[in-house]
């Protein structure tokens, strides 16, 4: 081999080698430092509001997608008693209407939905292995699918007191007495800021938790 091909070989040689302790490195610091998941979703407090007597729907006086402030007026029912005002029993958006004029409904049924926009949070499932690294307060990386160029600041504000296994429909049990060990995951709420108005409920999300 000539002495121009060796130094060339040794260079490349050199430069995977600082690769490979550069990617181990970061990848070191990640794993030290940041507790990462992808197992997240945009939530909201939802609100239902629903029809307190059966009747008939006189008038819905909102839309999907509109603005209301506590106690305005969603719709209006003819009961027995004379014509009943539901109103919102909160400041948000209407997200979903679910009547529309001369309906007939029951007591209790659902007539829509409503979510404060402003004060949307994520839910992120965290590993149960990896949960004694997080501490509520720690700063959070926050992307969202629908608005992946922005990176939202978050804080982690509240850690599950129960694995989301709890409160499945239907429990894994053992009775056939053979057991499997499954990996549990724990909510944690996570508070968010600098969003825009792309993001909204149900999306999809990553977060990255400082731990430092």
């Amino acid at each position: 081999m000539s002495r121009g091909r060796l130094m060339v070989t040794n260079v490349i040689g050199i430069v995977v080698v600082l690769a490979l302790i550069i990617g181990g490195g970061y990848y070191y610091i990640q794993q030290s430092n940041y507790v990462s998941t992808d197992n997240a979703k945009v939530s909201g407090d939802l609100y239902t509001i629903v029809a307190p007597a059966a009747g008939k729907v006189k008038s819905v006086t909102t839309e999907n997608g509109q603005d209301v402030s506590k106690d305005e007026e969603v719709a209006t029912l003819q009961t027995e008693k004379g014509s009943t005002t539901v109103v919102a029993p909160e400041e948000g958006k209407i997200i979903k209407t679910e009547v529309k004029e001369n309906d007939s409904v029951q007591a209790g049924q659902k007539l829509a939905s409503e979510v404060n926009m402003n004060k949307l949070y994520i839910l992120a499932n965290i590993d149960e292995d990896e949960l004694k690294d997080i501490e509520v307060g720690d700063d959070v990386d926050v992307t969202v699918d629908g608005d992946t160029e922005t990176k939202i600041d978050g804080n982690v504000e509240e850690i599950g007191f129960a694995a989301n296994s709890v409160f499945s429909l239907m429990p894994s049990s053992n009775n056939d007495g053979n057991y499997t060990k499954v990996s549990q995951t724990i909510p944690v709420k996570i508070s968010i800021s600098n969003y825009s108005e792309d993001v909204l409920p149900g999306m999809n999300a990553e977060v990255k938790i400082s731990t430092n």
